[in-house]
């Protein structure tokens, strides 16, 4: 129930919020949804959600510190609706509920205080542009990842098929290296329409895959110099939780990072290991809390790095890479996305000798198999259902698995699934299907399959909408846009789902 003191401004034009001394959000009014999402208020929610680091302390030091100097203004910078950074002078108050001390906290934007508040007219036509930005940026973002799973998927195809030596091999390369890139923007503008203010879940995975995926790639562009690789992975390596896109942005850094260092000629190699921790543990400036973790070590034979240069180098915007390309965000940002996931960052370097990364995180005494990783036999004979309103890409899974063995069914839609699934004379033993559908979506669809055939596999894909971390471990997730490989792996994963345990 609503205190009375904030419902006798629900109705106010400006945010109010009623919060803890801890700074946790317990109603707000419609002014304060409209600012800072729909479902603001309707359980406890964090002030540090919107929090800005602009602002000094934290959000429970600035309300002490309100509460010390009650009647002043105190400026505060949020994170509003749409991702805009929001500029508020902030009235805080304390009030009594229930024998529980709260504060009122009353936001007015900065031109409200300065006597020019804008006429509500303009805030929704403002709100009504923003969201058709996000709109069409979501759209855009769907259309070009299919169109980039179309490119990659026959692209990665016919590269597996094609002799190494022909001619033709190293123009598709060309082709697939660029749709890769165009994924990461594509990906990017999907981040951007979500407008995230919190990580989004993090499902359960095998390191080893990502940089087996990432060593072929590199392997497999033209350089101007000689690399020798090596990768001793871990073949009952520890299951660890991490999005899979940021965490192959993180690689693919640190990697880049390593063949960069080295001149004409050098070694890279690529190590992975469990690690059981009794005990707290100090790895250069890593600090590791007793625990299992994962460790993926990369290291090059290059110019290592200076002992000056070494405290700085995760700092953003350093650089001693000459270049407009060499921005200096490389090691800072695979620095934030390993730490965001909870693990850690280690390197030790000697100039002239080379440079040792290593990557922990978090991990669970969970074994999940890597022998596809490793080169596997990706051939299989089960019957698949490949579900997806886009033709093309119905085309493309059916072209890859059909050319691996397996029997494909397709559907362009969930009724259509459905109606394959009730049939009694085909046993379907994975359902591959898109989440974004018309009609019937794809989380629809996986309920109608787990009523009409509790034994079949199921498969999302998608290059917009994730997966909950609490989904049920036996449902995978493919990230469009995705190669040849991808699939097959993923497929392969799906069927063979019979992870073990220590």
């Amino acid at each position: 129930m609503m205190p009375d003191v904030v419902s006798s401004l629900v109705n106010a034009g400006w945010p109010v919020l009623l919060l803890d001394e801890a700074g946790v959000i317990h109603h707000a009014n419609a002014a304060a949804a409209a600012a800072f999402g729909t479902d603001l208020g309707a359980q406890p929610t964090p002030l540090a959600s919107f929090w800005l680091a602009e602002n000094s302390g934290a959000p429970a030091d600035f309300l002490a510190h309100s509460e010390r100097t009650p009647g002043l203004p105190h400026p505060i910078r949020l994170l509003g609706e749409g991702g805009l950074s929001l500029v508020h002078q902030a009235g805080v108050s304390t009030v009594t509920v229930e024998g529980k001390k709260y504060f009122l906290l009353q936001l007015l934007p900065q031109a409200a205080v300065e006597g020019k508040i804008p006429s509500q007219e303009a805030n929704l036509a403002h709100k009504q542009k923003l969201d058709c930005a996000l709109r069409l940026a979501r759209t855009v973002s769907l259309d070009f990842n299919n169109a980039l799973t179309i490119i990659l998927g026959h692209s990665s195809l016919v590269l597996s098929k094609m002799e190494p030596d022909n001619p033709w091999r190293g123009s598709l390369v060309e082709v697939e290296k660029s749709a890769a890139r165009a994924a990461e923007i594509a990906n990017d503008l999907g981040a951007f329409s979500r407008n995230e203010k919190e990580p989004k879940g993090q499902l359960a995975g095998n390191l080893n895959i990502l940089l087996q995926r990432n060593a072929d790639l590199f392997q497999s562009m033209k350089l101007e110099k000689e690399i020798t690789w090596t990768l001793q992975l871990e073949r009952k390596l520890y299951t660890a939780k991490f999005d899979e896109a940021k965490m192959q942005q993180a690689l693919v850094k640190l990697i880049e990072n390593a063949v960069e260092s080295i001149g004409d000629r050098g070694r890279v190699s690529i190590q992975t290991k469990n690690i059981d921790l009794t005990q707290p543990t100090q790895d250069r400036n890593v600090q590791l809390a007793a625990g299992s973790y994962v460790c993926a070590e990369i290291t090059d034979t290059g110019c290592g790095i200076e002992a000056d240069v070494m405290p700085r180098i995760f700092e953003p915007f350093f650089t001693t890479k000459r270049g407009p390309k060499h921005r200096g965000l490389g090691l800072a940002w695979a620095y934030g996305i390993v730490t965001n996931h909870g693990g850690g960052v280690a390197i030790s370097s000697q100039p002239g000798v080379g440079t040792s990364v290593r990557v922990y995180l978090p991990a669970d005494k969970k074994i999940v198999k890597d022998d596809v990783a490793r080169g596997g036999d990706l051939n299989g004979t089960q019957t698949i259902l490949m579900v997806d309103d886009e033709d093309l890409l119905l085309t493309l899974g059916q072209t890859i698995l059909s050319a691996y063995g397996y029997k494909v069914l397709t559907a362009n839609s969930g009724q259509k699934a459905v109606e394959q699934l009730s049939k009694t004379d085909v046993q379907i033993d994975l359902i591959i299907t898109d989440l974004v559908m018309p009609s019937m979506t794809g989380r629809e669809l996986v309920e109608h399959t787990r009523r009409l055939s509790p034994a079949t596999r199921i498969l999302c894909t998608s290059g917009y909408v994730r997966p909950s971390s609490e989904e049920p471990e036996h449902i995978g997730y493919l990230q469009k846009p995705f190669t040849s490989r991808d699939l097959l792996v993923k497929v392969k994963a799906a069927l063979d789902d019979t992870p073990s345990v220590d």
